[in-house]
């Protein structure tokens, strides 16, 4: 199970980096920045849709860490086939359904003020920015929805890892506990990378924001968690440790 999720993980991760990075690599290089209306509003909604269904899949990969370790004898049962399959359709279903609220309310709002979107992508804050002062009341409507089932999906994390670290405390064995939170860290740090980088993008005072920062910003959350996560959960891998172990000695020998 925990390979079949990490494929879905994959698969997010790529299309995130898919599409922001080449537009904006496409745009740097023939020194443009003009996007169509519809390719912002496409770029909008997979945005939003990958990146939607990648928190859902992280609650589902926190859950099913809380079986392996919490309900190891019954895994094999709870965890079946049928049942991740299950698990991982809602997850993207929910994106879906997020990302297609989000911008069929966006692009139904005027845009009164200019079309200069001040982001290396469509970005909904950005575009908000352009809207008429009363038009992004809806749209505000729609963003404390979704961030009370962000919220419901953050708890739930929340309380299997305290579920999980209670038992694995428990474990009598050294290396039994060791064994159980290798499994755990590479996804509690790759939730925490993505909530804490968007939290700050999303969550930073006005007082802030700059077009420079925005950008920074912007980057962090958009372009360095898909680009890392492969990297974390590689980290497991013996043959990986190695190859980086004998890089970094080759690169300390260069420098003596």
């Amino acid at each position: 199970p925990m390979y079949f999720f990490l494929l879905n993980l994959s698969l997010l991760d790529l299309g995130t980096i898919s599409t922001t990075v080449p537009k904006s690599m496409a745009n740097s290089l023939w020194n443009t920045r003009a996007i169509s209306y519809s390719a912002c509003a496409a770029q909008v909604f997979l945005f939003l849709f990958l990146c939607s269904a990648e928190f859902s899949l992280l609650t589902v990969m926190a859950y099913d860490r809380f079986v392996a370790i919490c309900r190891p004898l019954h895994y094999g049962t709870i965890m079946s086939s049928r049942a991740c399959v299950k698990m991982a359709a809602p997850a993207w279903a929910s994106g879906f359904l997020h990302a297609l609220l989000h911008t069929a309310n966006t692009f139904s709002i005027p845009l009164c003020q200019g079309n200069a979107v001040e982001q290396f992508f469509c970005e909904i804050p950005q575009i908000l920015k352009l809207s008429c002062s009363e038009s992004y009341l809806r749209e505000l409507g729609v963003l404390i929805i979704s961030g009370c089932s962000i919220f419901g999906c953050f708890i739930f994390i929340v309380v299997s890892y305290v579920q999980i670290f209670t038992a694995v405390l428990r474990i009598p064995s050294e290396q039994g506990r060791h064994k159980a939170f290798s499994m755990c860290l590479p996804h509690l740090a790759v939730v925490s990378l993505f909530i804490s980088t968007g939290s700050f993008a999303h969550l930073k005072p006005p007082s802030l924001s700059s077009p420079a920062l925005d950008l920074v910003v912007a980057v962090l959350y958009s372009v360095v968690p898909p680009a890392v996560n492969p990297l974390i959960y590689s980290m497991r891998n013996r043959e990986l440790k190695d190859a980086l172990r004998k890089v970094i000695q080759w690169v300390q020998g260069q420098r003596q």
